[in-house]
């Protein structure tokens, strides 16, 4: 965290701190209520509104979470309303839940010297109107690397929450409560934030370094710190794979005691584990960028196109190409023994929209072992 983060804050005594929530179509309704329930808390610890907070909409319409259900907000960013921050809660399909109107009203907020936020996704509208050029920010990790990919000039990170300057970011579910608890600190200290902690059962507040964990980096990894440093190691080259040998020889151990460690802790070798990240990043470039399929083979480190396709195919069933296809047409292959309309229309609704989502029945295939014979093919 930048010494020069959050500069203007307000102290206790002095007029009640402004904030703004701007909803995007499909924000994410766990995201909202972390944020804003420290809020409401610290108001009811010291009897003081020491914080206000009202809810965005492009039109002031009511909004739909990812779960289907309508958020009724206070209203529209044409209200000419005055804020000390203005935080962005995204969610599901952030590339198509926001237009240049709502990207035009956060570039005048910036204007205007108001501290921006984005929690979950939001980042990517931030970034979009160039409102993160030269910050590192935090985002929930299934948009990670679309928005690195679409935005150089942005410092992305995977630690849970970032406080650059006048911008704060963190990704999802509950942390945007350690991002505004640790806004509350700084603002009025650490007892009251240990009271907040204290009526929500929570045993500390995350620092915003920590990282954020990815689908398949498991608990047991901290106890493991050899898998845990080639985990990394893995993750951190995509584009371009090292070989296990290598691998092995950084962490200090042979190839073979390698070997065991994956099959005892993740039921894989280490090829088909750096097999399933490279072609997981690949899930995310073709649901979340416009990259042609031969420059997502690229990207995650795929000799050719044709064995990319061969690969992903094996691995997820359908072909980079009928991947993407799904994600525009909002139509996904379904099987003939279970179908969504089957669902209740809120929870189809909602699994409709999750079809666009790289983690889209992932637990069917992210953590199954591939058939012995795709070891091999992770070497390309």
């Amino acid at each position: 965290m930048r010494e020069n983060a959050v500069s203007n804050e307000k102290t206790v005594g002095s007029e009640p701190y402004r904030v703004g929530f701007l909803l995007l179509n499909h924000f994410t309704l766990v995201a909202l209520a972390s944020a804003i329930e420290p809020l409401r808390m610290a108001n009811q610890l010291t009897s003081t509104e020491l914080y206000t907070w009202q809810l965005l909409s492009q039109d002031g319409e009511p909004v739909k979470a990812s779960d289907g259900i309508s958020i009724s907000p206070d209203g529209s960013i044409e209200d000419r309303k005055v804020f000390d921050i203005v935080i962005v809660v995204g969610g599901v399909d952030i590339t198509r839940s926001f237009g240049s109107k709502e990207v035009h009203w956060l570039q005048i907020q910036a204007q205007k010297k108001v501290l921006l936020g984005a929690v979950c996704t939001g980042a990517y509208a931030l970034a979009s109107g160039g409102l993160l050029d030269g910050y590192n920010c935090s985002a929930h990790w299934e948009c990670l690397a679309s928005l690195q990919e679409r935005f150089p000039r942005v410092h992305c990170t995977n630690h849970l929450y970032t406080l650059d300057r006048d911008r704060m970011t963190c990704t999802g579910g509950s942390v945007p409560m350690d991002m505004m608890l640790s806004m509350i600190t700084r603002q009025h200290g650490k007892a009251l934030t240990n009271a907040i902690c204290d009526m929500f059962v929570c045993d500390r507040v995350r620092p915003d370094n920590e990282t954020q964990r990815t689908p398949l980096r498991r608990l047991l990894v901290t106890a493991q710190p050899k898998l845990a440093e080639v985990t990394e190691l893995m993750d951190a080259n995509i584009e371009e794979p090292i070989e296990l040998e290598e691998l092995a020889s950084f962490v200090g151990i042979s190839r073979r005691q390698l070997e065991r460690l994956f099959l005892k802790h993740f039921n894989c070798t280490p090829s088909r584990y750096y097999l399933k990240l490279r072609l997981d990043r690949a899930r995310q470039l073709l649901k979340q960028t416009t990259y042609s399929i031969i420059e997502v083979a690229s990207m995650c480190g795929f000799v050719s196109a044709p064995h990319f396709s061969r690969c992903y195919r094996k691995y997820i069933g359908i072909s980079p190409k009928e991947e993407r296809a799904a994600v525009w047409s909002f139509k996904r292959l379904e099987s003939p023994s279970q179908t969504v309309e089957a669902l209740p229309s809120s929870s189809n609704a909602a699994l409709r929209l999750a079809q666009a989502e790289p983690s889209y029945g992932a637990v069917s295939f992210m953590f199954d072992p591939l058939p012995f014979g795709d070891a091999v093919a992770a070497s390309g």
